[in-house]
């Protein structure tokens, strides 16, 4: 540690009488070359987007989102969240253009069909889902932190990610999955520096 503070005060002391840009230059290049450690880029929490997230679950490609259609039963709609085993479905208005009508989940199921005894087959999707209106939304570029906290602060577990169009759907457990895997990234890095691996 003394060596270290040592090399810091000795730079700082060379710092102060670099007086002209030519020999600060001069100093920061031979600074440059103290050490042949290859340079480390860091991918860490604070640059890490829902895009990401897509990806790694191979959300990338249009259409590998699930959905079903506002006028779909509530039946068929829960057999398919089954099927993939999955929590949520986007829904599409009726028709060709596929515009986006909102969101059905495994949670409006137990709550407005199960909890009031609702028949599942002749029950709508569109008369249980969470509107359009309401949907809360976020776009592929949102940092991971940001829509940890979205889905923290308004309790739900699932969102769909638009970029002017439907371009995937993140749940709660692949934003944990990605924080988890970044962090245990990150301890591994610490630790082969520990060991000086990087030098």
């Amino acid at each position: 540690m003394q060596g270290f503070l040592r090399a810091a005060r000795s730079f700082r002391d060379t710092m102060k009488q670099a007086t002209n840009l030519a020999e600060t230059k001069n100093v920061l290049a031979r600074l440059r070359c103290v050490t042949s450690s290859p340079v480390m880029h860091q991918k860490g929490l604070e640059n890490t987007t829902v895009a990401e997230v897509l990806i790694s679950k191979g959300d990338e490609s249009p259409g590998s989102w699930l959905w079903c259609r506002s006028n779909d039963t509530v039946h068929d709609a829960v057999k398919q969240m089954a099927k993939h085993n999955v929590g949520s479905l986007v829904v599409l208005k009726p028709g060709e253009q596929n515009l986006i009508a909102g969101i059905v989940t495994e949670r409006d199921y137990l709550n407005k069909i199960i909890a009031n005894e609702r028949p599942p087959k002749t029950t709508s999707v569109g008369e249980i889902m969470t509107d359009e209106k309401k949907l809360i939304m976020m776009s592929s570029d949102t940092n991971i932190l940001q829509a940890m906290q979205l889905m923290t602060e308004n309790q739900i577990r699932h969102v769909p990610v638009i970029d002017g169009k439907m371009v995937g759907m993140v749940s709660i457990e692949d934003v944990v999955r990605k924080v988890v895997e970044l962090q245990t990234r990150e301890v591994q890095q610490l630790n082969q520096f520990i060991k000086g691996d990087y030098y």
